[in-house]
């Protein structure tokens, strides 16, 4: 796709390659990221509790997993015939107390290792708007459908964000110093908040991360993928049908804008074979058993025992 406006992304001085490990954690966003970093076999891990939109909540996973905080009973509660906990996504949610405690804890270990081993994180925010559990008066991740009226609704401000920012980049830098951190705005715009209470959210995220990054070390980046989605992608045709998420093609277009200025030249190479074996694993023949197609399955194989040879960490 050709565009008139096309945003000035400078290239990352740490790019992604096929040696790197990835860890990405915040909105739904990340996910459809995650996905395609899955689709091209990188060492890839996403939110390990489940979607998390606002920076508390990202930094309150962080927290307890570099400072090797467990959770404990007081910090689960049982509604809907589950057991749920309002730090985590409502995917951890579990019938078992006990079984949900020792899960999270375990994710809490895991979470540990993988923030000490990437290479790079990748942080998505969704939202600056928050809900503030009235009884706790604690700032919860997810509200588990709990009746609204044991909630109030906040705005973060730029100094709060801001703070919270410089507290997960210090834990994370706290086990793993060399880590390159991305961060970006997810394009998903939570219109249930509002229009113009969708702008300020945005502009609040956007504007606290730059103050952040801007005093950090040149290892911290800002990919623009809000900005990418309302300047070049600005028409109702790169939506999906529920007019808020972005369609397919504007994920495979931001991608696209993500390789170009954040992974190596040599690794786009490989994508490109990847690509090529995905694409042959999911063709469907006419008849499997004709001797053409056993020759295209056999210079398959060979193009992925290739790929394999070169990183043995790749499976198909």
């Amino acid at each position: 796709m050709q565009f008139r406006t096309k945003i000035s992304i400078p290239q990352s001085d740490f790019p992604i390659d096929y040696d790197s490990k990835i860890l990405s954690l915040g909105s739904c966003f990340a996910v459809n990221m995650a996905e395609k970093f899955d689709y091209f076999k990188f060492e890839n891990t996403c939110n390990p509790v489940g979607i998390l939109f606002h920076p508390l909540a990202i930094e309150k996973l962080i927290d307890f997993a570099v400072s090797g905080k467990q959770f404990c009973a007081e910090d689960v509660f049982f509604h809907n015939e589950r057991w749920h906990c309002f730090d985590v996504h409502s995917d951890c949610s579990h019938s078992n107390k006990d079984e949900l405690l020792l899960n999270l804890n375990t994710i809490l270990e895991s979470t540990r290792l993988q923030i000490t081993e990437s290479t790079h994180v990748i942080i998505t925010y969704g939202t600056s708007w928050v809900y503030r559990n009235i009884a706790t008066k604690e700032i919860v991740a997810n509200c588990h459908k709990v009746p609204q009226k044991q909630f109030g609704k906040e705005l973060l401000s730029v100094g709060a964000i801001e703070k919270s920012i410089q507290n997960t980049l210090d834990l994370i830098q706290k086990v793993n110093p060399k880590a390159t951190i991305i961060f970006t705005v997810s394009p998903v715009r939570h219109l249930k908040d509002g229009f113009v209470e969708n702008q300020q959210s945005k502009a609040h995220l956007i504007t606290a991360i730059h103050t952040a990054i801007n005093q950090q070390l040149s290892t911290n980046n800002y990919f623009p993928s809000y900005e990418i989605m309302m300047d070049e992608l600005r028409d109702y045709r790169f939506y999906a049908e529920d007019m808020i998420h972005p369609s397919q093609v504007a994920i495979d277009y931001i991608w696209q804008r993500f390789s170009e200025t954040s992974i190596s030249e040599e690794s786009l190479s490989v994508m490109k074979e990847v690509e090529t074996i995905q694409k042959g694993l999911q063709h469907r023949p006419f008849n499997p058993n004709s001797e053409s197609h056993q020759q295209f399955l056999s210079k398959l194989q060979d193009k992925m025992m290739q790929i394999q040879k070169q990183f043995p960490q790749i499976q198909f």
